[in-house]
Parts: structure tokens; C-alpha cells; sequence
């Protein structure tokens, strides 16, 4: 059973070592190009040293009176030896960011290949390989069981009379180390500051982003209770009016009137109910309106007014003196919820103005079905202004060109040439 699970570990062990821990190194133009000339840099350096070391004899003085003779590669075959060792190992460099592992291995085994004394030949390319793939390598249980065992095979190979790293060069390469971790901590320093700024920006702009949008649905909200009021109040208003004049004469006439008072008045609640839903959330909703009898939490829920309501919508108008004639051509078809709504509004902002500004006029609804667009137009022949002509404030025509263009429609007002008004709004569809 322990043989089966050390088995299974070491399995397990050596696929985790074959998959990436981290995303592949991404090599800029500029990363290429500098480590092509550190390759190049340090292969004419290693270069130059080996043909300098080629035929050479150097006695080292190992102890007072006792000289050691270091014996160098001699003749062709030495000097090809070395300069093959140098630029491998330095030429290997050029791919140390995007073969991390590899050009650690394959300069693990020219350093290896290297006579014990000219070690320097290739013990610098190692040094590169060596911190390449620690900061490269996306291999990293891999890379954390090779660095190990290249270091300790390269540090094992000198001896004491031909180190690898002369005493004079000792220094040095403990200060460039420091430096460069110096650097690195400041440039981890930097990038942190910019990541702070860019946070900061970031956190700004969906700061920015949060408050249009709140100004959007603000606006939206608005245009919403200004049609639903305007529209809803001035019928009221104009029913009320006329049941108070016709009361004593003919009290089933005012009657009448006060009975589209009241459909108003409901209708006017059903509607405000949706834009009231769009404020609260639906715990606090159920607190509200729990108490309710079943018809208000069926009004409640009740989709939004579409174009199927349109003969509802008419029908009220007219009943305030108004008369209207509605008009649909081509086959109607399902629209999304948005554009009904919004053709819903044109037609009643439309009529409310009407019935405000026009008053004794006679008006016509005509709504076009066509492949690439749906148009809405409305007109009147004219009349005098009504008692509540005074109250508007332009605000009708605004929110509709701003319903109208979240679809990229299109709204047209203006005054007819054989006198009263006309409106014509167009939205574009997709093709069925």
C-alpha cells in the first residue's frame, strides 16, 4: 500500500512538473534584441579568452616554493574546443526568455564540457542561464528541481588550484547582485506606484460611470411620471370640468364624466405603480403593497402599456371632447417591450398636447408596420388653447426625442401648413 502511494506521488510529481504553473514568457521586440546583444556581447568576450588561453601555460604558486602548472587545451583541436564551448553557451542566451529551462540545460552542459582551466570560458553564460530560469521559467516545479542540481554540479567540477571565479572577481560579483536587486526592488516600487495611480483612476471612473448612470435613470424615471401624469391629470381635469358645467342639466352626462374620472384615476395609479417598482427594491415592495387586495397586486404586475393599447388610450381621449381616428397599416408584429413603450408614450404625450393646446380640434393616430421601420404620426387640425396650456413646459417633447433615440429613432414636430400640429416619430426594426 505505502509502495503503491509513493508510486502514485512520483507519478504525480513528475506530470505536475510537465504542465506550466504560469502563463508562457511574452517577448517584446526590444527584450529580443537585448538579449541578442548580451549573447553577442559576451560570446566575443568568452571568444577572445579562450583563443587567449589556447597554447598558454600558467604556473600558479600554490604554497612558498611550490608552483603548480595549469595545463590548457593545445594545438587546433584546443582551440576549436573552446571557441565551440564559448559560442554555444553564450549563444544560447538569445533564447534565455523564451526557452528558459533549455538554455539553463544545454549551458549546464558546455560549463560541464569545459576544461577545469578554463572554466570562465562558460561560467558566466551559466550565471545568466541560472537567473533566466528562475525569472522565466513558467515551468516552475521543473525549474525549482533542475536549479539545484546544475548549481551543485557546476560549483562541484573546480578545485582549489584553478577556481572558477578568480579571488579579484569575488567582490564584484557579490556588489552586481546587490545592485540588481536594488533595482528590482525599485522597479517593483514603480510598477506598484503605477498600479496605485491606475487603481485610483479606475476607481474614479467607475465612480463617474456610476453617477451618469444615476443621471440616467433619473432622467428616465422623470420622463416615465411626466407621461403618466401629464397625460392621466389633464384628462381627469378636462372630465372634471365638464361633469361640474353639466351636473344640474343633465346629471347622467356628468355622471358619465366622472366615471372616466375615476378609470382615469386608476389607470393613472396602475402605471404609477411601475415606475414606483423601479425605486424600490422587492423586499421593501412586499411590505408595501402586502397588505393589498388581489386586484392591486394584479395591476401591480401588470406589463408595461404597449400598442395593443392604444384603442384604451383613444378611447379616453375622446371621451374628453376629443375626437380621434386611429389608423394601422401593414400586418402588425411582436415588437421588444422597449419599443412598444415608447411608441405607447409618442402616441400619448402626443394627444395629451392635444388636448391641452387644441383644443376643439379633431385628431388622427396613424401607426405604419413596414420591414426596416415602425411610424408613428399624429396630427390635429388645429384648435384654441385649453386650461391647461399654461402648465407645460416643453419637457414632453424632449423626453421623447431622448426615449426615441436610445433606439435610434427619430422624432419630427412641427406645425402643418393647412394649420394644427403634426408629430412623426420613425424607428428603425429589424428585419423579421
Amino acid at each position: 500500500m505505502l509502495e503503491q502511494r509513493l508510486s502514485s506521488s512520483v507519478r504525480e510529481t513528475v506530470r505536475d512538473a510537465r504542465l506550466p504553473t504560469g502563463p508562457p514568457p511574452r517577448l517584446s521586440r526590444r527584450a529580443w534584441w537585448f538579449d541578442v546583444l548580451v549573447a553577442l556581447a559576451l560570446g566575443i568576450t568568452t571568444v577572445y579568452y579562450g583563443i587567449d588561453n589556447t597554447n598558454n601555460v600558467v604556473v600558479r604558486e600554490i604554497a612558498p616554493g611550490v608552483r603548480y602548472v595549469v595545463p590548457r587545451p593545445a594545438g587546433p583541436g584546443g582551440m576549436a574546443l573552446m571557441v565551440t564551448l564559448a559560442i554555444v553557451a553564450s549563444g544560447a542566451l538569445a533564447l534565455r526568455r523564451r526557452f528558459p529551462l533549455t538554455v539553463l540545460c544545454v549551458v549546464t552542459v558546455a560549463v560541464l564540457a569545459t576544461p577545469q582551466s578554463v572554466m570562465r570560458l562558460t561560467f558566466y553564460a551559466f550565471v545568466i542561464a541560472v537567473y533566466s530560469a528562475a525569472v522565466h521559467s513558467p515551468y516552475r516545479v521543473a525549474t525549482l528541481a533542475a536549479l539545484p542540481v546544475s548549481v551543485l554540479m557546476v560549483g562541484t567540477s573546480g578545485n582549489s588550484v584553478t577556481p572558477i571565479i578568480p579571488n579579484e572577481y569575488i567582490a564584484l560579483l557579490i556588489l552586481v547582485p546587490m545592485a540588481g536587486a536594488a533595482l528590482g526592488l525599485r522597479t517593483w516600487k514603480l510598477r506598484t506606484d503605477e498600479g496605485r495611480t491606475r487603481l485610483s483612476d479606475l476607481e474614479r471612473q467607475q465612480a463617474e460611470a456610476l453617477r451618469r448612470a444615476v443621471e440616467h435613470e433619473r432622467a428616465r424615471i422623470a420622463r416615465e411620471l411626466h407621461d403618466v401624469v401629464t397625460h392621466n391629470v389633464s384628462v381627469m381635469v378636462i372630465q372634471a370640468g365638464a361633469a361640474r358645467k353639466i351636473m344640474q342639466t343633465a346629471p347622467e352626462q356628468a355622471g358619465e364624466a366622472l366615471l372616466a374620472v375615476e378609470a382615469s384615476g386608476r389607470a393613472a395609479m396602475t402605471e404609477l405603480r411601475h415606475v414606483m417598482g423601479l425605486l424600490t427594491m422587492a423586499d421593501e415592495g412586499e411590505e408595501t403593497y402586502g397588505g393589498g387586495d388581489l386586484a392591486d397586486t394584479a395591476a401591480e404586475l401588470a406589463p408595461q402599456p404597449g400598442l395593443d393599447e392604444l384603442d384604451t388610450l383613444v378611447g379616453r381621449v375622446r371621451n374628453t371632447g376629443l375626437p380621434v381616428e386611429l389608423t394601422v397599416t401593414g400586418p402588425p408584429r411582436p415588437l421588444p417591450p422597449g419599443v412598444e413603450l415608447t411608441a405607447y408614450r409618442v402616441v400619448q404625450e402626443t394627444l395629451t398636447n392635444t388636448v391641452k393646446h387644441a383644443s376643439g380640434a379633431t385628431a388622427a393616430v396613424t401607426i405604419e408596420y413596414s420591414p426596416e421601420r415602425l411610424r408613428i404620426e399624429v396630427t390635429d387640425t388645429g384648435g384654441h388653447p385649453g386650461a391647461g396650456a399654461a402648465a407645460g413646459n416643453g419637457r414632453g417633447l424632449i423626453g421623447l426625442r431622448e426615449r426615441l433615440a436610445v433606439y435610434d429613432g427619430t422624432l419630427n414636430a412641427g406645425r402643418r401648413h393647412t394649420g394644427g400640429y403634426r408629430v412623426e416619430a420613425l424607428i428603425p426594426l429589424e428585419a423579421p
